[in-house]
């Protein structure tokens, strides 16, 4: 993990000493394995093209339309899983935690540390706890983005909701929000 901070020792941050948090905390995590998926989602859009512009199937054309639906929209949402989910970016500033999804950023959250009243360290975060990777939701545990498996964070907000995210040294960022809602140092990791 490379955290990317600025340094709040820096003229205009408004920190006196070096204790004091980034202005500005980031973090990433990024599942290379999804690659994978990403590749059999172009061989079936490959596939489906293939069958609709050189087919000899003697089955009929009800039989070759749905074939080529099918292929051409399973590939198209592997690639979108996987241009979507292959990383998250976190950053967390003065006010406002945000999580930016995949290459293109979408889906977005902005949680404001204002609805924040707790954020913990989550050693064990797996896809399997929330039914698999990407942006989930299940009501009994809350939000998530999952896009490995790993350490994240569990934000508690103010209506009861919880939010998971998995990112490269999340005890950082729970430091960090801890200290911008004056809960202080986080309880002893657990593991």
């Amino acid at each position: 993990m490379r955290e990317h901070s600025e340094d709040p020792r820096t003229p205009g941050n408004g920190a006196e000493d070096g204790a004091a948090p980034p202005a500005v905390w980031t973090g990433r995590a990024t599942n290379r394995i999804q690659w994978l998926l990403a590749a059999a989602g172009a061989a079936c859009l490959a596939l489906g093209i293939e069958l609709a512009v050189d087919s000899s199937w003697t089955s009929g054309l009800a039989a070759l339309t749905m074939a080529v639906v099918g292929c051409v929209a399973a590939g198209l949402l592997m690639l979108y899983g996987t241009i979507a989910f292959v990383h998250v970016a976190v950053r967390v500033d003065a006010d406002n935690l945000e999580v930016r999804c995949g290459h293109i950023g979408v889906p977005r959250t902005r949680i404001p540390l204002a609805q924040v009243i707790g954020a913990d360290f989550d050693p064990r975060v797996t896809p399997r706890q929330w039914g698999g990777w990407g942006y989930r939701w299940r009501p009994e545990k809350g939000t998530a983005v999952v896009v490995r498996r790993g350490e994240g964070f569990v934000l508690r907000l103010g209506d009861g909701r919880t939010f998971t995210v998995t990112v490269d040294d999340a005890e950082a960022a729970v430091r960090v929000i801890r200290d911008r809602l004056g809960l202080g140092t986080p309880p002893p990791r657990t593991t």
